[in-house]
């Protein structure tokens, strides 16, 4: 831990707000001892912890729509490190001091370390033996209203770090209050029992704290930031990775039920830059575009390589390029197929994320926000969590029937089976590139077996063999690839440099690495 804590500096949470509450202005004059004074303060911290939520993005697709049977690194015969290094994570075969795997994981310690010490200055603490978000008198100067949903705030955005973090690395260390460099060197792995109880914590801390007003009344300064709906949804995504279904349900009911939020009508509409924080989108971890360094670099990443002005102002770097298996799943029907995926020329298998772009006026800086929650997703968890039943088929359905899809029938969703592989697909084809598809497939190996992790990634590598993985620098064989593909290494490997650096203790690498 000596990295992260030497690492996370301050001055990254004081930012101003702006229109989207995004704005970075460093004051690096300031400590946390003296710079919680009042509202204004703490709402700057919120607005940092906010922005830093964007550093994490730029690897999280690497490790999560990569890994899964969406994407592909493109330039298959490269032997550039970086293409390399991306196929490392394609195949399974990462080393353990990957880049990625580390920025990552110093991103997401180093917001939740802001977190902390806004929630520190609240008063807001973790009571490990009762499982629950303590609120005590803080010497800030702030109402008990204002108090409340900043630390609800806090404590989804802490929530969703470390629901990322034990999804894809197992057990890591729980830090829930700001510590110094010499004791954060004591601080070693926890449980993955212990890290799933603190997240629900803070969920629950957020729900009873956070705003409860519908989508419609919500203020246009508000949106894009979390609130009781949003932590609520994120809550049964939870229990539903845990396999505690019937702990989920209620919570999507009520979502679907009281918040305002609901379906757009048109697809595209969703991803729209003009149509941002629409009522189908719970949470987004939001771009400002504008030459003010805000914008989001995605498009450019992800548009085609050496495509020019073709497909997007400054050319694209062809990064997260779509599997033509993943293109040649969805129905002739699927309205949603021209919306998400993007030809290049005439060769099918030069395909982008499409529905990840939009223009820019310069390099590197879209519009495009990053949309983590969304009510097709509350729709599709509760079919999820529900089972096999007419209700969940209703569920389905609601989507289907926006995609161009025929309505799923009990005649033909014979089977459990049947039911899993329909709904597997479902979540696929409608949260494509959206970073979904990875944590799906983790679940799936204990809410639905039939859909196990292993067994669709070496079905995907069978499926893309002739057209991408044969064409690798002296590639292995087919079977050879399938072999890397294990339980074990549907987690990723502990940054080396954490275990290198730690003086103090040993902290156990995971199995396989």
């Amino acid at each position: 831990m000596k990295n992260i804590v030497n690492l996370l500096i301050l001055s990254s949470i004081f930012l101003a707000s702006c229109e989207k509450n995004i704005d970075l202005y460093p004051q690096s004059n300031i400590t946390t001892e003296n710079f919680y004074q009042n509202a204004n303060d703490v709402q700057i911290a919120l607005n940092g912890a906010y922005n830093a939520l964007r550093a994490p993005l730029l690897e999280e697709w690497k490790l999560t729509e990569l890994r899964s049977d969406n994407t592909i690194m493109y330039s298959s015969a490269s032997k550039s490190a970086p293409n390399r290094d991306l196929s490392d994570l394609d195949l399974f075969i990462p080393s353990t001091s990957h880049s990625a795997i580390y920025n990552y994981w110093i991103a997401n310690y180093f917001n939740i370390r802001n977190v902390n010490n806004i929630l520190n200055s609240l008063n807001v603490n973790y009571d490990a033996a009762a499982g629950k978000l303590n609120a005590g008198t803080t010497t800030v100067s702030i109402t008990d209203a204002q108090k409340k949903v900043a630390s609800s705030e806090a404590a989804f955005i802490r929530a969703y770090h470390y629901f990322n973090l034990v999804r894809l690395y197992g057990g890591v260390m729980l830090i829930d209050e700001p510590v110094d460099p010499f004791e954060a060197l004591k601080i070693n792995r926890s449980t993955t029992a212990d890290i799933y109880k603190f997240i629900i914590s803070d969920l629950n801390y957020a729900i009873d704290n956070g705003s409860t007003l519908k989508y419609a009344s919500i203020p246009t300064a508000s949106l894009g930031k979390s609130n009781a709906w949003a932590a609520k949804a994120l809550l049964a995504k939870v229990y539903l990775t845990l396999n505690r279904k019937t702990d989920a349900i209620p919570l999507l009911n009520d979502i679907i039920a009281n918040s305002g939020y609901g379906l757009v009508t048109n697809y595209a509409d969703i991803f729209s830059t003009t149509n941002e924080m629409n009522k189908e989108i719970l949470f987004a971890i939001r771009y400002k575009a504008g030459g003010i360094g805000q914008g989001s670099p995605f498009p450019n990443y992800f548009a085609p390589e050496l495509s020019g002005i073709a497909v997007i102002n400054g050319d694209g770097s062809g990064l997260n390029a779509p599997c033509l298996e993943l293109n040649n799943t969805y129905n002739i029907l699927d309205n949603r197929n021209a919306v998400s995926i993007g030809v290049y020329g005439k060769a099918l298998n030069n395909l982008y994320p499409k529905k990840m772009i939009s223009q820019v006026s310069l390099l590197g800086d879209a519009e495009n926000d990053w949309i983590v929650l969304r009510y097709a997703d509350v729709l599709l968890m509760l079919a999820e969590a529900q089972g096999n039943t007419p209700a969940s088929l209703a569920l389905i359905n609601q989507t289907r029937a926006r995609a161009g899809l025929p309505a799923l029938t009990a005649a033909t969703v014979t089977t459990t089976a049947i039911f899993e592989k329909e709904l597997a697909t479902e979540r696929r084809l409608e949260f494509t590139f959206e970073n979904i598809r990875w944590f799906d497939m983790l679940r799936y190996n204990t809410t639905m077996p039939s859909q196990d992790a292993v067994t669709t990634i070496k079905n995907n590598y069978s499926a893309m063999w002739t057209i991408h993985y044969s064409k690798y620098p002296t590639p292995p064989s087919l079977a050879t690839i399938q072999s890397y593909v294990t339980t074990n290494k549907l987690l990723l490997p502990i940054p080396q440099r954490e275990i290198d650096n730690n003086t103090k203790i040993v902290i156990p690498q995971n199995p396989g690495y």
